[in-house]
């Protein structure tokens, strides 16, 4: 009986004693957080303790060595210092930290059971500067070109973006990991260029979190056909007989045109007209000389044109000033003559568009027989359109009336009776009458 009331005893003391340590631990709480630091700089370790009792808090590394037991450094590393010791924290510094370094650090506290919390350390390793390269140094317009951008030795792997001008462009990207755990990323760009391209920077962007804005960027050379417009230097308006022709050819290009030339589209150009560099002056234009005046442009990546129709008109007419005496005139109606053969009109119109002498505006005004013409033509018309109404109008009020003058003679026997009950019948003509204008 004795023995039993012992082992109650003890067991009571036990759970008392166990309850009473489980308390204990579970309101010292150990804490620590997790440290992420580029290669080479100086990494922070804190280990928390929340109501500690004076129990004891040890750092340890990741091969389980002691770094620092309260505030003693067992560890012969000089690159550990403390920071911070107090009864709720253990702080330490990691300098020049290095690929080596990496791993999980264990915060210990000395209670019963020991309590560990663990700070896993990652080292960041940012990649080298990112390089551009080409496949070719002068592009052509049309062509298709590919850029690469790579960065080397990261750790982890970067991602590579692309930007030509304000616009992002997708780029296919290569990673491979390497023997000493490092990662290089490989990004291609393919586009086709255009002579807008040229001048355009495109950058190549590195997004890693050891670095920040970190970029190359290479211009795009572009070579280009030439740009051709012709320009009419004179007359300002229409082309007619008796006048001179000047033309200037601007052409623009990259690399610049080494030869500019001026024809005659299916035909020679005037023997009299003449070429001085970009400028064609023909002199006394008249109608033989319609066509198609084209300058061409020529320089390494190919040659463009530009296209001016020419047609000449009659030569003005002058209108003679009124004077007080008056006469009659009557204007015939006129026809325009048949269009040449060479006549812009007469053929289909190709790319580029052409610049066209008909089109001129300012032109002095002149008296136009065709359209005199065609306003007699109006007036004639418009008269023959009116007598047709009349016509009609007249028609339709014709037809035959009946009168009461010879009422009565319808039922007669012959004509004397006729007669008389005809004027029988006037006896009511001042009863009724009828009157037709």
């Amino acid at each position: 009986m004795a023995y039993a009331r012992i082992g109650s005893l003890a067991t009571i003391l036990f759970l008392t004693t166990f309850l009473a340590a489980l308390q204990k631990v579970v309101s010292q709480n150990l804490v620590t957080d997790n440290v992420s630091v580029v290669e080479g700089e100086t990494a922070m370790i804190s280990c928390r303790v929340k109501n500690n009792d004076d129990s004891v808090i040890q750092l340890l590394n990741p091969n389980r060595q002691t770094i620092y037991f309260r505030d003693v450094r067992p560890l012969k590393d000089a690159r550990f210092q403390l920071v911070n010791f107090s009864e709720n924290e253990l702080r330490v510094s990691l300098s020049n930290v290095s690929l080596s370094d990496e791993g999980r650090y264990v915060c210990q506290l000395y209670t019963d059971p020991p309590q560990e919390a663990y700070a896993d350390l990652t080292v960041l390793v940012p990649p080298s500067n990112p390089i551009i390269e080409t496949r070719d140094e002068v592009l052509n317009e049309g062509n298709e070109t590919e850029l690469t951008c790579s960065a080397l030795s990261s750790k982890p792997a970067a991602s590579i973006r692309w930007k030509k001008g304000n616009k992002e462009l997708p780029g296919k990207p290569k990673v491979e990991l390497t023997y000493d755990r490092m990662y290089t990323v490989t990004s291609r760009l393919t586009f086709t260029v255009s002579k807008e391209d040229d001048g355009v920077p495109v950058v190549c962007i590195v997004d890693h979190p050891a670095v920040k804005d970190f970029q190359a960027q290479r211009h795009l050379e572009v070579q280009y056909k030439p740009e051709v417009k012709i320009v009419v230097e004179f007359p300002q308006g229409l082309t007619r007989e008796g006048e001179n022709l000047e033309l200037t050819c601007q052409a623009k290009g990259k690399p610049e045109p080494q030869r500019v030339k001026w024809v005659k589209v299916d035909d020679d150009v005037p023997s009299h007209a003449v070429i001085t560099g970009r400028d064609l002056y023909i002199e006394n234009l008249n109608k033989s000389y319609n066509g198609t005046y084209r300058c061409v442009a020529a320089n390494a990546v190919g040659e463009s044109y530009d296209d001016y129709i020419l047609y000449v008109y009659d030569a003005p007419t002058t209108t003679p000033i009124p004077t007080t005496t008056t006469t009659s005139t009557t204007a015939m109606p006129t026809t325009s003559p048949p269009l040449p053969e060479n006549h812009p009109d007469t053929t289909p119109s190709t790319e580029p568009a052409a610049h066209d002498s008909r089109a001129g505006e300012g032109a002095p005004r002149t008296v136009d027989h065709a359209v005199i013409g065609g306003v007699v033509a109006v007036v004639v018309f418009a008269m023959l359109c009116l007598l047709i109404v009349l016509g009609r109008y007249f028609a339709r009020h014709k037809g035959t009336y009946f009168t009461h003058e010879a009422k009565g003679a319808d039922d007669a026997a012959d004509a004397d009776t006729a007669i008389i009950n005809a004027e029988g019948g006037h006896s009511n003509s001042d009863e009724k009458k009828e009157y037709y204008i």
